[in-house]
């Protein structure tokens, strides 16, 4: 009664704590977050410190927040095209989490007074760094990820695909007609996709971005992300499947 039964003791036991630390991030992070908006709102922060439109910080904030917005609308809908439980509770956890950071992201953006939105600017234009070594080496390192990469100059966006890792419109569209395993094995090579581009812009934040607090944020993406890809590669093993790059 050890092997078969011992496995997914350990599995839930991953499953579980990948959570914990996710939540607890979030958790860590929220705090900062509205530390940092009550010393800005008391005028303790001087107003040359709000990052600019144009910025790293903005630009930053707004990708990522489309980006999570998709890992949750994925969670949400392998949720309901599984009884697994694993999955569930991961699919449940990522939605959480992601939906908590997004959150973070446009508070950001609003307690800066700078748009959701930004009209004229291409998707990822800050990994760039406006000259910046760095933010071009950032985007180099995702040629290549991604099922649509234009083989130059990084991702280009495409059939709903905004940024690197998104899945498609096509690929969302069968997603929601998948069941059971198949449904499970889909989700889990696009969220692994996700993670990478998702891992890759956290990175180019750490670099770029100068607000300490979401420089801090986007260092705990990376950590929990990176944890969840190795998670949802055992997952995927267990399926009889793997990442698909």
């Amino acid at each position: 009664m050890s092997g078969a039964d011992d496995a997914p003791r350990r599995s839930v036991t991953r499953t579980q704590w990948v959570a914990i630390t996710a939540v607890v991030l979030a958790l860590v992070f929220a705090g900062t977050a509205t530390v940092a908006s009550a010393a800005r709102d008391d005028g303790t922060s001087p107003a040359s410190r709000t990052p600019s439109s144009e910025s790293a910080d903005a630009g930053f904030a707004r990708d990522m927040a489309v980006h999570h917005q998709q890992a949750v609308e994925m969670s949400f809908i392998v949720r309901d095209s599984t009884d697994d439980e694993e999955v569930r509770r991961l699919a449940y956890d990522i939605a959480n989490t992601q939906a908590n950071q997004r959150g973070m992201l446009l508070g950001w953006l609003d307690m800066w007074g700078l748009p959701k939105v930004e009209a004229g600017t291409e998707p990822m234009a800050w990994m760039h760094g406006a000259g910046d070594t760095e933010g071009a080496s950032g985007m180099e390192d995702m040629e290549g990820m991604d099922h649509g990469d234009a083989g130059q100059g990084g991702h280009e966006a495409h059939d709903g695909s905004l940024m690197p890792g998104m899945a498609t419109k096509t690929e969302l569209d069968q997603l929601r007609k998948a069941r059971g395993k198949a449904a499970e094995v889909l989700y889990l090579q696009l969220m692994t996709d996700h993670h990478k581009g998702g891992v890759s812009m956290a990175e180019g934040c750490v670099r770029l971005c100068s607000d300490g607090t979401e420089k801090s944020l986007a260092e705990g993406m990376v950590a929990a992300q990176q944890s969840e890809m190795s998670l949802m590669a055992d997952l995927l093993a267990a399926r009889g499947a793997k990442a698909r790059s």
